[in-house]
């Protein structure tokens, strides 16, 4: 007769050890009813249609998914009619448009179409009505308007465009004036002017930031021309007729007259409208300089003005000036240098300085 084996209960191990091995060899089971999984299967497993059409919905989604990067990325171009672009929705940099180079870019764009396209931007509340704003190409716009404005044709009625979406408005100026300055058309007045309404406008915290962002790749010197010329915009910006043709010494000297307190004095002078053209206008600035240069800067503590040294010289290379700059002329194997001493010098007087020693070499 066998012998009985005793039955033992498994332990509180064992029985953990059980579980997990019956968990590992079990797959898991959804939590839908078993029908219902079994049609999710087989769809995922199988795809309606035949090999040509499954291929055509393939690649149909592969170039949607390609458009969609390139609209990201402002790469295409739309042809946008032109009346329902506002052009001066930003105040341009440019403020002077050279009648000959616009009627060379019409005829480019008449007998070869626009090669380069625009780019806009989508306003939002235009009191105009128009649905897009200019960002870069004012004048190839422009010069479509008018083509379309003669002939009445209709390939002129609309223009090529990139749309854009800038970050912020300091965005778009930076881009406006980048478009430009590849040219290097652009005064230091109309940079310094861009600048104000760019901070006047909120794009910048003041002009100065306003400079030394859109102008970012500019020289120190520059930046500092572009910064008094835009000191004059919002000075005498209201009073100046001809302010694009005035020389860059010219500007430094008025940037240092206002400087020095001469505002009040140049306004009542071109207040009186007697400035035809750019040369009478600055005719009259500088008789104010020159009233400004004669007249002693501070006596508002009393007392008898110090006397001014006369200029003289020391030896036959030292010269010493009435405002106490002295002037010394060195010379060496390599050529001549001129070095300049004394209280009265200031960046802004070298910078003047360098300009007329440009000018006086030049037309020498």
């Amino acid at each position: 007769m066998a012998k009985r084996r005793k039955l033992e209960a498994p332990s509180a191990a064992d029985m953990s050890k059980y579980e997990e091995e019956f968990r590992r060899e079990t797959p898991a089971r959804s939590a839908a009813a078993p029908i219902a999984q079994v049609a999710a299967d087989t769809a995922e497993a199988y795809e309606s249609g035949s090999t040509e059409e499954r291929t055509a919905r393939a690649r149909d989604s592969a170039e949607a998914q390609k458009f969609r990067d390139a609209d990201a990325a402002g790469l295409l171009i739309f042809e946008i009619p032109i009346d329902a672009i506002e052009p001066l929705s930003m105040q341009r940099d440019r403020t002077v448009i050279d009648k000959d180079a616009m009627e060379e870019l019409e005829f480019s764009i008449n007998a070869n179409g626009l090669r380069m396209p625009i780019e806009v931007y989508l306003l939002k509340g235009s009191a105009t009505g128009k649905q897009y704003g200019l960002l870069s190409g004012y004048r190839r716009l422009i010069a479509q308007q008018n083509l379309y404005a003669r002939s009445g044709n209709g390939k002129f009625k609309t223009i090529k465009a990139v749309l854009r979406d800038p970050d912020q408005m300091g965005g778009a100026f930076v881009a406006m004036v980048e478009e430009n300055e590849i040219r290097q058309d652009l005064s230091h007045y109309e940079r310094g002017r861009i600048a104000v309404i760019a901070a006047q406008q909120g794009a910048f915290a003041s002009t100065q930031d306003a400079v030394a962002q859109m102008f970012a790749a500019a020289s120190k010197a520059k930046r500092s021309k572009i910064r008094s010329f835009a000191m004059i915009f919002e000075e005498l910006g209201d009073m100046l007729e001809f302010p694009e043709g005035m020389r860059e010494k010219d500007g430094l000297r008025l940037a240092a007259a206002l400087r020095n307190g001469g505002e009040a004095r140049l306004r009542e002078v071109l207040g009186a409208g007697q400035g035809t053209d750019a040369k009478t206008e600055w005719t009259l600035i500088e008789g104010v300089l020159l009233e400004q240069s004669a007249t002693p800067q501070d006596r508002s503590r009393g007392g008898r003005p110090k006397a001014r040294p006369d200029t003289h010289w020391t030896g036959a290379d030292t010269l010493t000036t009435s405002t106490g700059v002295t002037i010394r002329r060195e010379a060496d194997s390599d050529g001549f240098a001129i070095r300049l001493t004394g209280k009265g010098l200031s960046a802004q007087m070298i910078e003047t300085i360098m300009i007329d020693i440009r000018d006086k070499l030049e037309n020498s």
